[in-house]
């Protein structure tokens, strides 16, 4: 499948079917983050794999949860993190965001939806599933089989800006 086709096709999936992720499956997207690229290949990412039922429940008491079989929780290790040394900029959020790209699109491609999620409380899930103190959790990955229908990969025509608005050519006007 064309790489756009498959970008329409994906939304926040935030209903999932009662069925496990195959070991296979999850293997490939976890590749899919593993393999990025990073500034200055310093590889700050850090996933913890989440897919036990018994610690699945606790992600109820740190953000919305929709109940998927399988959560990544993406994290950058803040001594690894390359920093821009003209402002001193630090790119962890910049690699971690990759990494959940790569596997939120890997997860599409196999035929599993995704949520990633922002909202959630930093240290509830740090206390609930161990983050040591050199990791920040960025985010968080749901993924699983969706449940219900799917989004209209034409959506994006009415739901987003024209490209008029938000591409520019040589400069900004």
């Amino acid at each position: 499948m064309d790489f756009n086709e498959l970008a329409k096709q994906r939304y926040a999936v935030r209903q999932y079917k009662p069925l496990k992720v195959e070991e296979e499956k999850m293997k490939k997207i976890i590749e899919a983050g593993w393999v990025i690229p990073t500034a200055k290949n310093l590889q700050p990412q850090r996933f913890l794999v989440v897919n036990d039922e018994n610690e699945l429940v606790k992600f109820d008491k740190v953000t919305r949860y929709h109940g998927a079989p399988l959560v990544i929780i993406v994290c950058s290790d803040r001594e690894t993190a390359w920093r821009r040394p003209y402002d001193n900029k630090d790119t962890m959020d910049i690699d971690a965001t990759i990494a959940t790209t790569h596997m939120m699109m890997a997860a599409q491609d196999l035929g599993l939806g995704s949520c990633w999620i922002t909202y959630f409380d930093p240290e509830a899930l740090k206390k609930e599933f161990n983050i040591p103190d050199n990791l920040e959790a960025i985010n968080i990955l749901e993924i699983g089989y969706a449940d219900g229908e799917a989004k209209s990969p034409d959506r994006h025509k009415e739901m987003r800006k024209p490209i008029e608005e938000i591409v520019f050519y040589n400069k900004f006007k």
